[in-house]
């Protein structure tokens, strides 16, 4: 159930750095959620070894998760788009 959770929360955090990032990636709708998803796994990894997020308490630990899963999409996500922009086939 843990699991489950937290995919949602990386599909939201997904969806709302859709919403800031300027750009579409190839894949559309669906790779942007997934590539939201992985940003958030990842930012909360980079949190956790970087600042012990794991202990942080009871009700601002989860929001504290949520904002870095959402900084981490958007930061992945911006990274995506730099690097896999559209390109003109000549």
């Amino acid at each position: 159930m843990h699991w489950i959770f937290w995919i949602i929360v990386g599909l939201i955090a997904g969806a709302v750095a859709r919403m800031i990032v300027p750009g579409e990636v190839g894949g559309g709708l669906l790779m942007d959620l997934v590539v939201g998803l992985v940003g958030a796994v990842l930012g909360g990894w980079i949190a956790n070894a970087f600042f012990n997020t794991a202990g942080a308490g009871t009700g601002s630990g989860y929001i504290w998760s949520i904002i870095i899963s959402i900084l981490g999409a958007v930061v992945l996500l911006f990274l995506v788009r730099l690097f896999t922009g559209r390109r003109t086939v000549v």
